[in-house]
């Protein structure tokens, strides 16, 4: 896989930081760009169109959760794969940042090899849809793989990129219970590890934003999406 194509922002307040990272991330053919806080990254990220950003969550002027949330805002940036680096670990500060609309998550301190193998895992699961790039429709709910957008009515309703991709998974399979294991398998990939509650916050917010009452909830199993 030749990464030369690939662009990747940093954005980090430690100068160190992101010389070491930029450094590996090099080494291995990536473009790299970076920022030093998260107005800068909204700025640069509107102007380069990275293929992915790695964003620390503390900074000045502006944190990473705030960046990202504006960044999802951007509809040139909908492709955009977003992972955080962050020393805190703990499950409520992982599901704080897939709400604001992450792909991933890494925590301090970061060991360059294990950080690359996600990163080459995330780019390699956005090249993959070509097989289902179909519309899946139900009634008045139309699912458009090929351009991820809602249709609810005929009305266009936006979801974050891991929102729209349990949804699809779900409803690509009417009927079927999925696990959460495999949920996260399917949308997640291998290498992701992610708090036992972030399947069950992506679903309430589909539920929210869409009005759904099709997906169901199995207790002690997972979800299907029920036709």
């Amino acid at each position: 896989m030749n990464f030369s194509n690939y662009k990747i922002l940093l954005v980090d307040d430690e100068e160190d930081i992101l010389e070491f990272l930029t450094y590996n991330l090099e080494k291995e053919g990536f473009n790299v760009n970076t920022a030093l806080n998260g107005k800068e990254a909204i700025k640069k990220a509107k102007s380069e169109i990275p293929n992915l950003i790695l964003m620390d969550v503390m900074m000045p002027e502006m944190d990473g959760m705030t960046a990202v949330e504006n960044i999802r805002q951007i509809k040139e940036l909908d492709n955009t794969l977003i992972v955080f680096l962050t020393a805190r670990a703990e499950d409520y500060s992982q599901i704080a940042g897939f709400e604001a609309g992450a792909d991933d998550y890494v925590t301090k301190p970061i060991k360059p090899k294990v950080l690359i193998k996600r990163i080459i895992a995330l780019l390699k699961r956005a090249k993959k849809p070509d097989e289902k790039n179909t519309a899946l429709t139900f009634k008045d709910l139309v699912i458009d793989r090929s351009r991820y957008l809602i249709f609810k009515s005929g009305e266009k309703i936006n979801l974050p990129k891991k929102e729209f991709d349990i949804l699809y998974l779900l409803a690509s399979r009417p009927n079927k219970v999925f696990r959460r294991d495999d949920i996260f398998h399917e949308v997640w990939g291998d290498n992701v590890i992610v708090g036992d509650r972030t399947i069950d916050v992506h679903i309430r917010k589909i539920r929210e934003k869409i009005g759904l009452d099709n997906i169901k909830t199995i207790k002690g199993v997972g979800y299907k999406f029920e036709e």
